[in-house]
């Protein structure tokens, strides 16, 4: 079974990069590839030029400690059994902050994420949705990491604590200098708080570029059967998981040529047995589909 096949992807410093695809796609499993919460059976992961594929343990906790993840469940993403409190301190202490500093530092995160303090001792089932995931943006930040993976960090929360939430991650990116990897089913967020866009399909990204190029001008069938899903003057006001016709291939049996071939109404003989090479349409775009060197 393949999950990921053959991804290349840049993150750029200061980047915040939306993953967008369908469910299946493979968006998570690169989020978590990224993390090496995952190992991967091919290929290489390197961060700031060090290959960190085959970490040690050791080493790996401190490559870990400059990357941190924000997950999607705000219920299971926090032990039940440990107070906020409690949730921000055991990363201190990995990070061997010395106690008469933590609480100052606690403190801190809980400013920088819009929390009270009187919130430190209640467990995850005591606050809210939007409260809990301010938790978990809170403890990714303990370790004051360079790059933060949002692995759809709001499709959880009530429409009214989503903008807050993204709100929120676009702050930080801006005062901390985070780099984020934003993966996401809502176009319309992707849009808005993106610097570059990869949109993913049965473990490939097959277009990547910038939002107003991605979003506004795509150039594969599969982006554009994206976009012709999310109803048209709304602007992103009706939340709406994106959907193409057909089902995706299965991952244990995929295509020969083109993974979308099966649900691609403009597929050519050569689509069936030749997967396509990217094509640069610009300095900053790329797709991978047969027309566009038709």
């Amino acid at each position: 079974m393949t999950a990921l096949d053959e991804v290349d992807l840049t993150l750029h410093e200061g980047d915040v990069f939306g993953l967008v695809g369908e469910s299946g796609s493979g968006k998570s499993t690169l989020a978590q590839v990224i993390m090496r919460l995952v190992d991967v059976t091919d290929g290489t992961i390197r961060y700031r030029g060090e290959d960190i594929t085959k970490l040690s343990p050791r080493d790996l906790r401190r490559v870990r400690a400059r990357i941190q993840m924000v997950f999607q469940d705000t219920h299971s993403s926090l032990n039940p059994r440990k107070t906020v409190r409690q949730a921000l301190t055991d990363p201190l202490r990995m990070c061997r902050v010395e106690r008469k500093h933590q609480r100052d530092r606690i403190l801190d995160l809980l400013d920088q994420v819009g929390l009270s303090a009187r919130l430190l001792d209640r467990y995850p089932h005591e606050l809210s949705g939007g409260q809990r995931q301010r938790v978990g943006i809170a403890r990714a930040l303990t370790m004051n990491p360079e790059l933060l993976i949002a692995d759809e960090p709001v499709s959880s929360l009530d429409v009214s604590l989503q903008a807050q939430i993204l709100n929120l991650l676009v702050g930080l990116r801006r005062q901390l200098g985070l780099t984020i990897l934003f993966v996401s089913h809502d176009l319309a967020v992707v849009n808005n708080i993106s610097t570059r866009v990869g949109v993913m399909y049965a473990g490939r990204i097959v277009e990547i570029g910038r939002p107003t190029e991605v979003l506004h001008h795509p150039a594969h069938p599969y982006t554009k059967a994206l976009l012709a899903s999310v109803p048209a003057g709304l602007e992103g006001r009706l939340r709406k998981k994106i959907v193409a016709a057909g089902e995706p291939p299965d991952p244990a049996n995929l295509p020969r040529g083109c993974r979308f071939v099966t649900r691609c109404s403009q597929a050519m003989e050569k689509c069936h047995t030749k997967y396509p090479d990217k094509s640069a349409l610009s300095e900053t775009h790329a797709a991978e589909c047969h027309l566009l060197g038709a």
